[in-house]
């Protein structure tokens, strides 16, 4: 198995990217490889929290198991992506469970390096604070969402911010042609990530289909012009 190349994963995350050599240095020596095989539990609610992850490839799930064990997923982490920090800094234990969707390589980060680096850096720990209020604001999104949206809206609103994700257009300058966006996961779990039951999800797709809105091929999906679909966002 080839040597993982640590320093370039952290320099390609937008939280290290501006760090020093050394600085650099000491993260790797705290960081450590998770390889993970699709379904491996990397911690569970209740977990001591002693650092942070780093996703170099794969999807990870973070996720709540409610009543009757009914699971709700928080997030879908995927490549380039990150979690753990803000309940790092709390010393208390995570309050979510983590599993991988796919074949995953988490890095794990010890909390220890990052405490030097919030004291050696203020632009650090500013670039840090700035990630976590975009973390913060994500999830007011989603309560906004589940509590003022219907099915339809909810699933419209993650295939835009789908084609802002891949193709890096925002909602503002969304063209007009047809887009392909790839589900990083199985539709059930799409559901749950939007609060949906997996039945309304279909439904609100097929809905969608026969509008001549999108087009589903498996986990692609084909939407037809963005606009169009972004204006069914608008209230009735």
């Amino acid at each position: 198995m080839a040597m993982l190349d640590i320093k370039g994963c952290l320099q390609h995350q937008p939280l290290f990217s501006a760090l020093s050599d050394a600085q650099l240095a000491a993260l790797v020596a705290a960081t450590h490889e998770v390889r993970a095989d699709k379904g491996k539990l990397l911690f569970q609610r209740g977990t001591p929290c002693e650092g942070m992850y780093l996703v170099v490839f794969g999807v990870v799930k973070l996720a709540v198991s409610g009543v009757q064990g009914v699971e709700k997923i928080v997030e879908l982490v995927r490549a380039g992506e990150s979690f753990g920090e803000a309940v790092m800094f709390l010393n208390r234990p995570f309050p979510i469970m983590a599993q991988t969707l796919e074949d995953s390589l988490p890095l794990y980060v010890e909390a220890a390096a990052i405490d030097n680096l919030l004291a050696q850096d203020p632009k650090f720990a500013r670039r840090l604070l700035a990630g976590l209020s975009v973390r913060l604001h994500a999830l007011v999104r989603d309560v906004e969402s589940y509590s003022t949206q219907n099915a339809a809206q909810r699933v419209i609103g993650y295939l835009l911010q789908s084609v802002s994700t891949e193709h890096g257009e925002s909602e503002g300058d969304i063209a007009t042609h047809a887009t392909t966006v790839s589900l990083p996961v199985n539709k059930n779990l799409i559901a749950s990530r939007l609060n949906l039951t997996p039945e309304t999800l279909s439904r609100v797709l097929h809905h969608f289909v026969a509008d001549g809105l999108i087009e589903v091929n498996g986990r692609e999906i084909v939407i037809h012009d963005t606009r169009r679909l972004a204006a069914h966002l608008q209230p009735e």
